[in-house]
């Protein structure tokens, strides 16, 4: 079993004891160390063998002994008296959006569903609005998600999870004295918010000597398949990871083809053609066959003519048309971000204190923070009410005078959008504030015409800044708001309100297409990361990204303007 499995196995537990309606601190011991398992970078057998289970974190004493039980017979008894009295199949029902512990338990006991199916159908029949609280509607929403839950299932991962772990394997090929070159291609290299494959591409003279030291890296649980110049394997995740080794030579084309998209080196292959040249991974060809062959990624843009191209633009969207005419966007970057306008502290659900926040938020080189916690009505994460609110702008200003001027502390709120529109503050508390964030984070599954309007009343409101996560989505695994965009993006740009393009790669929302269409339509945006600890500024890279997928430039995002510019935008905003 690699570390998935055995993750999965303990992740099942705490879906099962939800159901069963243990105590959540139970619950929540079994995902931690499920979490830690998955995270763990090294071969949970080989930790097993050196005895050194419980120096995972999260796996105490009692957990260690069910791993150890795991791997050694590959079954669990704990488990399986689990599954004996709760259908393991619940566990998929759960999957469903606006499906609960509570409600699948409900589900089973009082209508027999144990699977997804029963439930599809009997949603499709009208049984579950038999049951208090159900109703059309609510039939009306499972359904929708069951659906939105199959396309989900499509084997892809989030970059999120797929990114940290490439990077790693990276460091390790720079590190072979073969090695020249080193990178990350595909889908990763471009950013997509899901991956497949793992895919890397090193230059090196020896193909053999790299793939045998690469075969022996501890995050590589089996090789599925060797040649020449390429292996595939499984690792102990079990995440897939290809492997191409090239000459140093040749690897510009190497990464080029291998980075893609597919549409992308077909345009790039057209162009080639009309220059009486063929091109492919290991170079271009002339028709007397002799060879061009490039270094650089660079290199292989040059001879056709173009500047080079960003990874994240080359999906075929009309990126290479725009490099011929000289229209590439200058892509916003993540050295241009000046501040985080999007910080949880302990107040709220955050880890840290503001004073740690704004220690972490100066080494990482910004110049201001907004101190943004929950409003009162996610009591869930510990939001604040108006006096708190009070008493956290005192503590905001204790933390500026110990941190002098060396960064500049803002005091702000993540404001709920209520079901109604109304916002989760009054007037005069909003106007005191010198960042509104307004986040929809409940009632999603409302009509379109209710959740836009919703939406609008938000982004029409003198005191609100920015919108926050505007569609709600979370990847793969709730589906959007069922917004009208086109709408809420006219509304922002008459108002000057920006739109976030939240960082957490669990969200990435805005999406790269939305956030395209509305750089077209004049719209302003901020790049945060909703960062809840220290580490999560780390996520900003990935809501660079998706701004430049969406060909986002600098000036439009309103955390990449000095001081002297975001203060009167604003004060100018009511």
């Amino acid at each position: 079993m690699n570390n998935r499995d055995v993750a999965q196995v303990f992740d099942e537990i705490a879906d099962l004891l939800e159901i069963k309606g243990e105590q959540i601190y139970k619950v929540l011991a079994y995902r931690r160390a499920a979490e830690s398992i998955r995270s763990l970078g090294k071969d949970i057998g080989g930790v097993r063998k050196e005895g050194a289970l419980e120096t995972i974190p999260g796996v105490g004493k009692a957990i260690a002994a069910k791993i150890d039980e795991l791997l050694g017979t590959g079954k669990l008894e704990f488990a399986d008296e689990l599954k004996a009295e709760i259908p393991a199949t619940l566990v998929e029902i759960l999957r469903v959006g606006d499906v609960g512990p509570k409600k699948a338990a409900r589900f089973w006991r009082e209508l027999g569903i144990t699977t997804l199916d029963q439930l599809e159908r009997a949603a499709r029949n009208g049984r579950l609005r038999g049951l208090s609280g159900m109703g059309e509607r609510s039939e009306a929403r499972i359904l929708a998600s069951i659906e939105a839950l199959r396309r989900r299932q499509s084997g892809r991962i989030p970059i999120g999870t797929a990114r940290p772990i490439a990077e790693g394997l990276v460091q390790r090929l720079r590190g072979l004295p073969e090695v020249t070159k080193a990178e990350m291609a595909g889908s990763l290299r471009r950013w997509k918010e899901t991956i497949g494959d793992l895919d890397l591409i090193v230059g090196a003279g020896d193909p053999g000597a790299v793939m045998q030291a690469a075969s022996r890296f501890p995050e590589i649980a089996r090789i599925k398949g060797q040649g020449e110049t390429k292996f595939s394997a499984e690792l102990v995740d079990g995440l897939r990871v290809q492997l191409w080794v090239h000459p140093p030579e040749r690897f510009g084309t190497a990464l080029q083809y291998a980075t893609g998209s597919q549409a992308h080196n077909v345009r790039l292959r057209e162009l080639a053609l009309d220059r009486g040249l063929s091109l492919s991974e290991h170079g271009f060809k002339r028709k007397d066959g002799t060879e061009i062959v490039c270094a650089e990624e660079e290199e292989v843009y040059q001879h056709l003519g173009l500047p080079w191209i960003p990874p994240e633009l080359r999906e075929d969207q009309g990126e290479v048309q725009a490099a011929r005419e000289g229209r590439l966007p200058s892509l916003v970057s993540l050295e241009d971000l000046r501040g985080e306008l999007h910080c949880h502290t302990d107040w709220s659900d955050g880890q840290n204190t503001i004073e740690e926040m704004a220690r972490a938020a100066r080494s990482a080189g910004l110049a201001y923070l907004v101190i943004s916690d929950h409003s009162q009505s996610l009591g869930v994460v510990n939001g604040l009410n108006v006096d708190r609110l009070r008493e956290q702008w005192s503590a905001i200003a204790d933390a500026q005078h110990r941190l002098g001027d060396s960064i500049l502390l803002l005091r702000g709120a993540e404001v709920e959008i209520r079901a109604d529109g109304v916002l989760d503050y009054p007037d005069e508390i909003l106007a005191a504030l010198d960042v509104v964030t307004a986040s929809v984070h409940t009632s999603l599954r409302q009509s379109r015409e209710r959740v836009t309007a919703r939406m609008l009343s938000a982004v029409r409101n003198p005191h609100v800044d920015v919108i926050g996560h505007p569609t709600g989505r979370m990847v793969g695994q709730r589906d959007p708001a069922d917004l009208d965009l086109e709408a809420v993006l006219a509304a922002a740009r008459e108002t000057g309100v920006a739109l976030e393009i939240n960082a957490h790669p669990a969200r990435l929302d805005l999406k790269d297409a939305h956030a395209r269409r509305a750089t077209e339509v004049g719209c302003l945006l901020a790049i945060n990361a909703d960062i809840h600890s220290p580490a999560d500024l780390e996520l900003r890279a990935y809501g660079v990204a998706t701004a430049r997928r969406g060909w986002v430039s600098a000036s439009g995002v309103v955390n990449s303007w000095p001081l002297d510019r975001l203060l009167p935008w604003l004060a100018g905003r009511g």
